[in-house]
Formats: structure tokens, sequence, C-alpha cells
């Protein structure tokens, strides 16, 4: 038999099979590459997305075309179920791609005679993650766990210093955790950057870093220390010095001579 003739009967056969692989790999390959991978840029994650995407696709394939018991079907998902990521940690929005991962493989391997409605639902599963994962959207709001080393005795000074580090406005914030030993206050925080605050570690004219005492006073909690002139013989002025003038004895005339030899030479004459 011509080979020719066994690949067309192969393609008769099995067309409805390879429409549904095309729409799943062309589904799959824009949520996962155009969609997740040029935002998130994980390229584990991508791969991770695309067998997970595949293997559904194919386990509901035979389903479909081969007649098993429903206990079985419903064995295969519930391994699914069981499965946890352990490699690293997932955030919530790559939970949400997994999920539409898994649906559409679903949707693309129950064989659904109508292709129009199939087509429908993959648009409408990359529409939605393309709108609700957007960057306006995301750049909205964000979530981090912050770290201080302080502990507050208020919350409107917790909230003053979360909004000046992290350069945005605080939405909503949970203490979780105070460790009075080391200081350190440990603090959930969702909050929209830029808005109405200045960037991180830049300060408003006019405005003090925390702790930083008012210009002429001093630190509060130290004495301000004055430097008092030391207290001891004064330096002499340096130049040259004045010779004492030499100490003449009375009675001696100038030239060294004694007034009682002058009146004994005067007698002699």
């Amino acid at each position: 038999m011509n080979i020719s003739v066994l690949i067309s009967q192969a393609v008769v056969t099995y067309s409805g099979f390879l429409v549904d692989l095309a729409i799943d790999i062309v589904a799959i390959l824009l949520m996962a590459y155009v969609l997740y991978f040029r935002r998130h840029w994980r390229a584990d994650l991508l791969l991770s997305y695309v067998t997970l995407n595949i293997g559904i696709f194919v386990v509901m394939s035979l389903l479909s075309t081969v007649r098993v018991d429903i206990a079985v079907g419903f064995g295969l998902f519930a391994i699914l179920s069981i499965i946890r990521l352990r490699s690293s940690a997932v955030t919530q929005q790559e939970v949400a791609y997994y999920f539409v991962a898994l649906v559409m493989g679903l949707v693309n391997g129950m064989d659904v005679a109508d292709r129009t409605l199939v087509i429908a639902l993959n648009v409408l599963l990359l529409v939605t993650m393309a709108v609700f994962d957007s960057k306006p959207l995301r750049d909205r709001s964000r979530r981090v766990d912050v770290q201080l080393k302080k502990v507050y005795e208020s919350d409107a000074a917790l909230v003053a210093d979360l909004e000046r580090q992290l350069g945005g406005r605080v939405m909503y914030h949970e203490v979780t955790e105070v460790d009075l030993g080391r200081r350190h206050t440990t603090v959930d925080v969702r909050y929209r950057p830029g808005v109405g605050v200045g960037q991180p570690g830049q300060l408003e004219p006019g405005q003090l870093e925390p702790g930083q005492p008012e210009p002429g006073l001093p630190e509060q909690g130290q004495p301000e220390m004055v430097v008092a002139e030391p207290v001891g013989p004064r330096e002499l002025p340096v130049g040259p010095l004045e010779r004492p003038a030499a100490l003449v004895p009375s009675g001696v005339r100038d030239g060294g001579v004694r007034d009682g030899d002058v009146n004994r030479a005067e007698r002699m004459e």
C-alpha cells in the first residue's frame, strides 16, 4: 500500500483530533509565551504551563475516544489535585495561569463538535488573562512583606514610615509579627505606588530625618558637649629675648674703677 494513501486515510480518520490539537497548541502558546513569559520572564513556568496543557489534552482525547470507566477519570484528576509545587514559591498570578492552562486542555480535548464554540472559549480565557494581568492594572496595587527595625507606638506613625519608605499610599496593612527583643516589626502591606507621597528615601522641604534633632537643639538623650579652654600656663610669645641688665656693685664707676682707688691716687699725687 502506498504511503501517501496511508497518510490520507490517517488525516481523514484523525482530522478532528488534529484540529483540536492545533487549536490547543495555538491557545497555550499565546497564553504561556505572549501573555505570561513576556510579562513575568520565568522560563521554568513556561515549560510547566505548556506540558501541563498538552498532558491534559492528551488524557481528555483518550477518554473521549476510548470507553473508560468514569472512576478512572476521577482518579486521574485526583492525582493532579495532590501535586504540590515544592521547587520554588508560586504567586497567586502564576496559580491562575496554571488553572487556565488546565482548563484549556480540558476544553480542547473533549472533542466538541462545534469548533466555533471551542475557539470562542479559548478566546474568552485569553482575553480574561490579558486584561486582568495587564501592567496598568497590576501597578495600581502591590503587596509586600516589610520588616522594620523599630517598634511603633501608634498606627499612624507606622503608616507614615511605610509610605515614606515605599514611596506610595498604604491602602491596607496588617502587623504580622512584633519582636520586642530585637526591636523588629513585620508588616503585610498593600499599597499604591507613587500616589500622594514622595519617592523612597526623599524628604519634603523642611522635613527632618526620623530621630534627627531640630537645628540648634542637642540630640535627645545626649547631653550637649561644651569645649572649655585648658587651664594652665600660657605660652610665651616667640621672639628674641631681652638680655637682662648687668648688676653693677655700688661704689663702682664706669670702667670698673672703684671710688676708693681714685681718692688714693689723688693723695699720692
